[in-house]
């Protein structure tokens, strides 16, 4: 049996441990927002506010927001149906096709919709289409493909754990389809929809990515925070419009957490039977394959672009694009990019993990508070985050370095992370360290023999999130890098409005994707491989 002695010491080293975490995300998280938010005294609010350019700004902004989330949650939750409610050929290659945007920076998208659509685009010459791929539509478009893959995932998710009893009663009752799906289907969506929904709206307003490159004249508030940072160095404007698109986010990220404590199931769901439905199959690869192939494309146009000599003047074969790249340092830039991203995957773990395990594990109000902190950064733009970084550490010994890249990075994809150890620590059996406890097996021991092996899945999709996600993010960096630690994500947003680098960018864009693919398949075999073991 164990002494109070012993055990009041391992509860207090426990409650350090917690209190160390709070100031840490207090520090990354609370510090750098307030800061920002406190420079907004150096500026003109109301003549910020008021601004031409601020108010179309923020129309365009929300039209934009409004149009994409009308077109794409439509579109996802097609695409979601399809691949769970029936037996679509070749699902694998669909889900593959229709995540590649998520593998490559928004920017790439917008970049891609330039090669196939722009005045001399692949798309544009072989089909002699007329327009233009610049303004409004071309911004929708290009947010469309950056955001149906978070979607369509988010939706997919929920309906493999619909239950189908409702409906296998309904078809008993002789009730038509449209009325299950009025009377069943819609209201089992509403809560997690909303999630959806804002969700998809809250990245589409923050993105900058895409309405940079084929915006126009067309801007939104994520571009104008930009050029008043990056161009003309107004910090005191763009704390301004950082602290206008913290609202929409930070509704969203309410509105979610308020669904997902309301939203919880307690029983157990009864999956779907297919069945067999050749015509309902066949329709259903034609958005999947029309979706999935439309988001090939621009991967396709990168290929193409990187080995064609100049694009459709010269079409012969060459390496030029590629060594132009490494010219201008695009392997140190890629080496800075894959020691971030491993660095961010292998730290956020850690902490992530630990973090999870202190608020379900050891329930106190510190861990409950720290919880709080952790879903915290779901609220934070990348772009404002940057922002409120450059002001918060400028100055400091980890500014200009690797390190306050690494951090960054951490920070602005950290809750979705924690939020998957936090399901998984909660699933597991509430009596595992009393047990240890009452037979003299420390905290520690627990955590790494028992808990740990438990979420070794866990463990290997967030590192992948984490890596993925910080070698395609240039809104939370671009702030923040300099020559020296520059990741090579911002070789596209450097070179993107310079035609003779065009060849140039398509290859920075097909490194990422290849370094992504590369870590989701290692990811892919390893957990195949820990299936079988078991």
């Amino acid at each position: 049996m164990l002494n109070r002695g012993s055990l009041h010491r391992r509860t207090g080293a426990s409650l350090i441990l917690k209190i160390c975490l709070v100031i840490f995300f207090a520090v990354v998280v609370v510090l750098p927002l307030v800061r920002m938010l406190l420079y907004m005294a150096n500026a003109d609010i109301v003549e910020v506010l008021t601004s031409n350019n601020f108010k179309k700004a923020t129309v365009n902004t929300l039209l934009v927001g409004l149009i994409t989330t009308a077109i794409t949650v439509p579109l996802a939750y097609l695409l979601a149906w399809c691949m769970e409610r029936t037996n679509l050929k070749w699902k694998g290659l669909w889900v593959v096709l229709i995540s590649l945007p998520m593998l490559i920076p928004s920017i790439s998208q917008g970049t891609g919709l330039i090669i196939l659509f722009g005045a001399n685009g692949v798309l544009t010459n072989l089909f002699n289409l007329g327009g233009s791929i610049y303004g409004m539509h071309g911004i929708v478009i290009g947010e469309a493909m950056y955001v149906i893959p978070v979607a369509f995932l988010m939706l997919s998710d929920i309906l493999a754990y619909e239950d189908s009893t409702p409906y296998e009663a309904a078809q008993t009752l002789g009730i038509p389809r449209f009325r299950q799906f009025c009377a069943i289907t819609l209201p089992f969506l509403r809560r997690p929809m909303v999630s959806v929904i804002f969700a998809v709206f809250s990245l589409t307003i923050t993105d900058y990515g895409v309405p940079l490159t084929v915006g126009g004249k067309v801007k939104v508030l994520p571009v104008l925070l930009y050029e008043q940072v990056i161009g003309q160095l107004h910090f005191a404007e763009g704390s301004v419009i950082g602290a206008v698109l913290l609202i929409p986010a930070v509704i969203a990220f309410l509105v979610d957490l308020a669904n997902r404590d309301r939203g919880s199931n307690a029983f157990i769901s009864r999956g779907f039977d297919t069945g067999d439905n050749k015509r309902r199959d066949i329709l259903a690869l034609i958005p999947c394959a029309a979706i999935g192939i439309f988001m090939l494309l621009p991967v396709l146009a990168f290929v193409v672009l990187t080995f064609v000599t100049n694009y459709p003047i010269d079409m012969s074969l060459t390496m030029a694009h590629i060594e132009k790249t490494f010219r201008v340092k695009g392997d140190i830039y890629l080496r800075n990019s894959l020691i971030i991203s491993t660095a961010v995957g292998f730290f956020g773990v850690i902490v992530a993990m630990v973090t999870a395990y202190l608020s379900t594990r050891m329930v106190s109000p510190t861990s409950r508070l720290l919880h709080l902190l952790s879903i915290t950064c779901m609220a934070i733009p990348g772009m404002v985050l940057g922002l409120s970084y450059a002001l918060a550490f400028k100055g400091t010994i980890i500014y200009g370095t690797l390190a306050i890249l690494i951090m960054v990075n951490m920070v602005h994809f950290f809750a979705s992370p924690y939020l998957m150890f936090y399901n998984t620590m909660n699933s597991l059996n509430e009596h595992l360290e009393a047990v240890g406890l009452t037979l003299g097996v420390s905290r520690p021991r627990i955590f790494r023999d028992v808990i740990m092996p438990q979420c070794i899945s866990t463990i290997l999709e967030t590192f992948s999130y984490f890596f993925v996600n910080s070698m395609i993010t240039i809104s939370a960096v671009v702030f923040l890098s300099n020559t020296f630690t520059k990741p090579v994500s911002l070789l596209i947003a450097q070179y993107e409005a310079q035609s003779a680098f065009l060849g140039c960018t398509a290859f920075v864009s097909l490194m990422i994707l290849g370094c992504n693919l590369v870590l989701k398949a290692a990811v892919f075999l390893i957990k195949r491989a820990i299936n079988r073991s078991n």
